[in-house]
């Protein structure tokens, strides 16, 4: 088959540009001919598909892009040309390329598939969150005018306007009639699409994938110690971790960096460690020996790649109630789950994970088995057909 993957960045960014990194990969191995629409962005990794990127993103575009640009729209169409693809999947789209994309495709009589890493089709802002913080379904509905209201994209009026009319540009009906299957990766996510008004024929729950050679390990010995991986934001529970872990004995290690990191390091007591952004090799040394790792956030997580990989080399996971993280955790067998924002809950299930006998050869070996990428493989070629 000839697929066209697109996603607004071609590098390891964050999880949406890794996971269409690594199905990039899987498709070639297995035959089929792949080509990208990215933006062109410095940091991309080389492809000979770069003559079609529409330039990178200046301020002035941010009044045209999110609406379908011209120059995206000609890339495109030139893309769709010269490759003729069977599919065309998109993931992180939005502002930097747009929707236009599953229209133009639609129009040409091809397939289109969606993985959705976030919630933009559903929130203006993406996370679900209104003041910075505070879980918000207001524009579940279909109307955005909350995003206006709250001035949810950035604390900033006219960056919620635009929000806002992009919202209402990319509506529902137009985005269902343009898209001919929406790829959630968790429960959770597809009961709020549908929650959202989407069809339920055009909704399907696919677990993601991850290269599990890389997570493989000679053996499971742990260390005194538990961590936590991700980005030091508000939205990620870094705040409430670190006031669970000071009230505690045991040696927390945080692995990554973000605007909080300064504030967090003045909150925290003796017993927890800041060793930065690590590249995977470093983290898996780290994970591997840790007794468990953290997942304390506070906004609607979709499928955490942190939860995935974690599982995959042994560790269990201490995860918080919310999004699709209690779909990826057993509770007892590969780790435990709290309720988001409660201190003293997570402080208790600390302990708790601290004092528990997992089986780490058996959560590595069933989580492989569960996210391996020939699995994924037989399914997504599935969906194509």
């Amino acid at each position: 088959m000839k697929i066209l993957l697109s996603n607004k960045f071609y590098y390891r960014r964050g999880g949406d540009c890794i996971y269409m990194l690594n199905l990039e990969q899987l498709l070639k191995s297995h035959g089929h001919q792949v080509a990208i629409f990215a933006m062109d962005y410095p940091k991309n990794e080389k492809t000979e598909w770069r003559k079609y990127f529409p330039s990178n993103m200046n301020k002035l575009m941010a009044f045209t892009r999110p609406f379908g640009s011209n120059e995206v729209k000609s890339k495109f169409k030139s893309l769709l040309k010269d490759f003729q693809p069977d599919v065309v999947h998109l993931n992180n789209i939005h502002t930097q390329l747009s929707p236009i994309l599953a229209e133009i495709a639609h129009k040409n009589g091809i397939k289109v598939v969606w993985t959705l890493h976030d919630y933009k089709l559903l929130c203006p802002r993406y996370d679900c969150l209104k003041n910075g913080n505070e879980i918000c379904e207001l524009c579940f509905n279909g109307n955005k005018t909350p995003c206006k209201t709250y001035k949810c994209i950035k604390g900033s009026t006219l960056a919620s306007f635009i929000g806002f009319q992009e919202a209402i540009k990319w509506n529902r009906k137009r985005l269902e009639n343009d898209t001919d299957l929406f790829i959630c990766p968790s429960k959770f996510m597809a009961n709020k699409m549908r929650q959202g008004g989407f069809s339920k024929e055009k909704i399907y729950t696919l677990y993601n994938f991850i290269d599990i050679e890389k997570c493989k390990r000679d053996n499971f010995n742990k260390e005194n110690y538990y961590c936590f991986i991700g980005r030091l934001s508000h939205e990620k529970g870094i705040k409430t971790l670190i006031e669970a872990a000071n009230q505690l004995p045991y040696q927390l290690i945080i692995i990554g960096g973000g605007p909080l990191e300064t504030e967090m390091k003045q909150l925290a007591k003796k017993n927890i460690k800041f060793v930065g952004f690590k590249q995977w090799n470093e983290i898996k040394e780290i994970a591997g020996k840790a007794r468990f790792s953290v997942i304390p956030s506070e906004w609607y997580e979709n499928n955490p790649l942190s939860v995935i990989e974690a599982q995959c080399i042994g560790t269990p996971v201490l995860g918080a109630r919310i999004g699709g993280i209690p779909e990826l955790i057993e509770d007892n067998i590969s780790g435990m789950t709290f309720e988001s924002r409660n201190v003293d809950d997570l402080k208790k299930k600390i302990e708790e994970m601290f004092n528990f006998p997992f089986n780490y050869h058996d959560i590595a070996q069933k989580a492989q088995e569960k996210y391996n990428a020939e699995t994924y493989y037989k399914e997504i070629l599935n969906l194509y057909k």
